[in-house]
């Protein structure tokens, strides 16, 4: 059976939706992580990214990580990736072209958006957007994402999707790291086609349990 490792206020939110859309029977099993906890290794303290059970299981302590029957992996990516093409049906690719663009894709928005899309979401999460310190943070890592977000735009000028005109695991694992510059409202109305894009793949009713989910579980 697969087992799913991490709380949904967390990367693994990216598996987490992707089970939704497969209709994946899973284990879940919240681990938390260890900075949220004022002391990660107390015996009272929830499992987390520092318990030694964990690290037994996954050694970096990063989630989110499974094991699907014996197969552990912990990159959200590659747990994605492998996920879609073991049990997927149209977020898989069909050939090997597809299977190429999907990781060019995933890899792209893991390497070229999530680092500075962290920054901005971090900024608004601790509540310093409207601080002077903030609106620093949150102008510089805009202006590194232009670039990458204009790609993004001229891809998704005249298609839904990124890959083969439907929904795919790249939507998803693109859509998880853009997500995270939702807040800044302004690089969104300067990239339309990614607003909309974005706006499409967060429709779907797998998104949406996900999120209800992740909205349910204490921050």
């Amino acid at each position: 059976m697969l087992t799913i490792y991490g709380v949904y206020r967390s990367r693994a939110t990216r598996t987490l939706w992707l089970a939704e859309e497969l209709d994946l029977a899973f284990k879940h099993v919240p681990v938390i992580q260890a900075r949220r906890l004022a002391d990660p290794l107390a015996d009272d303290a929830p499992t987390n990214t520092l318990t030694p059970s964990y690290l037994a299981i996954n050694p970096m302590g990063t989630i989110p990580c499974i094991d699907d029957d014996g197969m552990v992996l912990y990159e959200s990516m590659a747990i994605n990736l492998y996920l879609a093409r073991k049990y997927g049906t149209s977020v898989a690719p069909t050939d090997a072209a597809e299977d190429a663009y999907m990781m060019q894709w995933s890899f792209f928005a893991a390497t070229e958006i999530e680092a500075n899309a962290l920054k901005i979401s971090s900024t608004f999460a601790e509540g310093l957007a409207d601080t002077d310190s903030g609106r620093a943070v949150i102008d510089v890592a805009a202006r590194m994402l232009r670039r990458p977000f204009r790609v993004l735009e001229q891809h998704l000028a005249d298609r839904d999707y990124l890959v083969g005109n439907r929904f795919t695991v790249a939507d998803l694992n693109a859509a998880e790291v853009v997500r995270y510059a939702q807040a800044h409202t302004p690089i969104f109305d300067a990239h339309p086609a990614v607003k909309a894009w974005l706006a499409r793949c967060q429709s779907r009713p797998a998104f949406k349990a996900m999120w209800d989910a992740r909205t349910a579980e204490p921050s």
